[in-house]
């Protein structure tokens, strides 16, 4: 076998060798079971005292939205204060400025939704302190929000009849001092003992190959790599993110980022299973991610590795793959993989430009995004996967001639129209988001008396557009990846996609526990042999038709308009 297929292989097989016991871990923390981390339960209780907070007090869906969303403005507001005033801070030893309103407004609500957006330079746009106390920061509390929406899932689930999802405030502060935080630290170590920079030093300065002076940034940068990946968050230290030599030095490393970043999304499938009780139905899902993330990766890898065809029509042999911008220490095999990984997990981070992918393997990339839910981002997969079984539920209600019935709770029109709503939002944000781009990049290409003169595309056409389509999916889906042929550091795209970012992020979160709270209330009804069994094969086929139907009926027409034109085109 090719030895880079093998080490393709090898990295999934560990995620998931890893992730089971990981997952078990998982269900103990938040059943209140012993764990070896229990030593951190001094420190939960400090917090939890001097914020005044009740960690025993259970909340309902309307308590628990409340708690997330009040706390998420807050740090909304702290991290944009800091942004813009980075300059007039300590830490600051390359002087690098403020950020710009636009610029703040949009890299504030990125990292607070998980998304890590970049429309800056990684090393030249923010300063040690920002990097550390707003990004660092909302890494870990981005995530652990996703997490605490998944376990107020499984809390929903686990009871034949209940109106307690937990605590917020203590399911989140356990996700981060249980979960993110060690492994974060045991990621960081081995990142830094690889050569990624672990210091305060300001850049260094080398002499090239060719005789030239270069200044290299450096900082503390193993820490926000280990949970930028742990964390599903994306971004980057650097603006090379993980492509940087420093933030990925070498082919392990590679395989330590792309495990980590699988690991949690992995783990919180199996610890939903061991939660509730029922590790069928989670082997179910399990199994129809994966079928789902093969589907996009198998084909992505063989024309990565094929190469370009309008090279090869000029006799060109590429022996390595399609290798224009992607690095060579990790091959067009790795980075093929990683590419539709950081897109169904909502990473984010790349080890190879995508705008430089194949045009099929980027339309790869766009439906690991627009379908957002094989796998998904900390806790926040789960979430989406739900919307589409209660759609699931509700169609395989009515082929059988039943009321849809989801564990015991009957599934009534409420539940189905929020999904629904759930569902047209994502179309409505990226497709009418691309629309308003690509009008006003026709109104305003090259007007110079415009407002902003939209001269943001380097590249005509289908990939163009592509480019465009591509921005509003990843914002939407809470990715951060991007096509950088695009100019995205302006007002328009800061604006549109930081509204499109924050409502494609909480809207998905909303939802979802407002079903499970709607459900969880009901009247527990006993199974007949008539209820529709959830954890059978035949509901998991259902579910993954439905998910196959939905996106196709919302994005085929832009992705022909795309990445099938373009390559078409070839």
């Amino acid at each position: 076998m090719n030895t880079e297929l093998t080490g393709v292989i090898v990295t999934f097989l560990l995620t998931v060798i890893i992730a089971y016991p990981l997952g078990k871990y998982i269900a103990k923390v938040f059943a209140g079971e012993r764990t070896i981390t229990d030593f951190m339960n001094p420190l939960e209780r400090f917090f939890f005292r001097i914020s005044g907070i009740d960690a025993s007090k259970g909340m309902n869906w309307k308590e628990f939205l409340k708690s997330m969303l009040a706390i998420n403005m807050l740090w909304l507001f702290y991290a944009f204060f800091l942004l813009l005033n980075q300059s007039h801070l300590l830490m600051n030893p390359d002087g690098n400025p403020d950020m710009t309103p636009d610029l703040g407004f949009n890299t504030a609500i990125s990292f607070l939704v998980n998304c890590n957006l970049q429309h800056y330079s990684g090393e030249s746009g923010l300063t040690y302190l920002t990097q550390l106390f707003v990004i660092n920061f909302l890494m870990f509390v981005s995530a652990a929000t996703g997490i605490a929406g998944a376990v107020a899932l499984f809390n929903g689930l686990k009871h034949k009849t209940t109106d307690n999802l937990g605590n917020f405030f203590a399911i989140f502060t356990k996700s981060i001092t249980r979960i993110l935080l060690p492994l974060s630290i045991v990621v960081a170590i081995i990142l830094a003992f690889n050569g990624s920079p672990a210091s305060f030093d300001g850049k260094d300065s080398i002499v090239t190959l060719q005789g030239d002076t270069v200044g290299v940034s450096r900082g503390p940068a193993a820490g926000m790599i280990a949970i930028k990946h742990i964390g599903t968050n994306g971004g980057g230290w650097f603006g090379a993110n993980s492509s940087h030599p420093l933030e990925n030095p070498n082919y392990f490393t590679n395989m330590v980022e792309l495990v980590a970043q699988m690991i949690i999304p992995i783990a919180m499938l199996f610890a939903l299973g061991f939660y509730i009780k029922r590790k069928k139905f989670a082997y179910i899902i399990f199994a129809m991610m994966t079928i789902g993330m093969l589907f996009l990766i198998v084909p992505t890898i063989n024309w990565e590795m094929a190469g370009s065809p309008a090279i090869e029509k000029l006799g060109v042999l590429q022996s390595s793959g399609a290798m224009e911008g992607k690095e060579v220490r990790f091959g067009a095999a790795a980075s093929g993989y990683w590419s539709i990984v950081t897109t169904i997990i909502s990473t984010g981070s790349v080890n190879s430009m995508h705008d430089s992918s194949m045009p099929l393997s980027g339309m790869m990339q766009m439906l690991g995004m627009l379908i957002n839910a094989f796998y998904g981002g900390c806790g926040v997969g789960i979430l989406n996967y739900f919307i589409y079984i209660i759609i699931a539920v509700f169609i395989g209600g009515l082929m059988v001639g039943r009321t849809p019935e989801f564990m015991g709770h009957k599934v009534e029109a409420r539940e189905v129209k929020i999904a629904a709503l759930v569902t047209l939002l994502s179309a409505f944000l990226i497709k009418g988001g691309t629309a308003l781009a690509a009008y006003y990049f026709v109104q305003h290409g090259n007007v110079v008396w415009a407002v902003q003169p939209a001269n943001w595309l380097n590249n005509p056409g289908n990939h163009g557009f592509s480019e465009m389509f591509y921005e509003f999916t990843s914002a939407n889906a809470n990715n951060g990846s991007g096509f950088e042929g695009l100019g995205d550091n302006n007002i328009f795209w800061n604006v549109t996609t930081g509204f499109v970012l924050i409502l494609g992020r909480f809207l998905p979160i909303i939802g979802p526990i407002a079903i499970i709270g709607l459900l969880a209330k009901k009247k527990y009804i006993p199974a007949s042999s008539g209820t529709l069994k959830v954890d059978s094969l035949t509901f998991g086929i259902l579910t993954f038709a439905i998910i196959i139907i939905i996106t196709a009926l919302s994005y085929f027409p832009p992705l022909v308009l795309g990445p099938i034109a373009e390559y078409l085109g070839m």
